[in-house]
């Protein structure tokens, strides 16, 4: 059952500004909020023990409550935005006080990472923090100034590649580092 949670709060959390899309005019705003808070549920009772998560369900709940008081579906644009800002809390702050959550994760198939692995986790954590800040200093933009169309686009999408592509670009990294050793 919990599996089932986690993999149903992640795709909704994934198509999150296509279904916000969509919605629009379609949806009134407290079936919205009512949307988000069966949203908080399913990712606390699924993932409640992940870094963040209780933040996450705490900015969901807030969300909720502001879009059902209010009825301005424009606050539905700072979903990514406080999401970003909720990572980059938990990346940074696994710098400060370590171990980093990339060294957490490559410590999941191999537990007896070497110095220089630890090492090169900073890293990546360090560049995930940066993402982090940049994406979603775009996602703050988008959810200011730029129309319906273009924010989907971007925290639907073009976020989306754009993670694709660290983690991808990483990993290649990864293996080249792996055969020089």
């Amino acid at each position: 059952m919990k599996k089932n949670l986690t993999l149903i709060g992640g795709l909704f959390t994934l198509l999150y500004p296509l279904l916000v899309y969509f919605s629009l005019g379609q949806v009134s705003p407290s079936t919205l909020a009512f949307g988000l808070v069966l949203l908080a549920l399913i990712r606390g009772a699924s993932a409640m023990n992940t870094p963040g998560m209780p933040l996450q369900v705490a900015i969901l709940l807030a969300l909720a409550g502001i879009l059902y008081i209010q009825g301005n579906v424009a606050w539905l644009r700072y979903y990514p935005v406080l999401i970003n800002l909720t990572m980059l809390t938990v990346f940074a702050y696994s710098l400060w006080r370590g171990p980093s959550v990339i060294e957490r994760l490559a410590r999941l198939s191999e537990p007896n990472l070497p110095a220089a692995g630890v090492a090169y986790t900073r890293k990546v954590t360090q560049v995930w923090c940066g993402f982090f800040i940049l994406n979603g200093s775009i996602a703050l933009w988008t959810a200011r100034f730029a129309s319906w169309d273009h924010w989907t686009l971007y925290n639907g999408g073009i976020a989306y590649v754009l993670m694709g592509t660290l983690m991808a670009g990483e990993w290649i990294l990864r293996q080249r580092i792996r055969t020089k050793q």
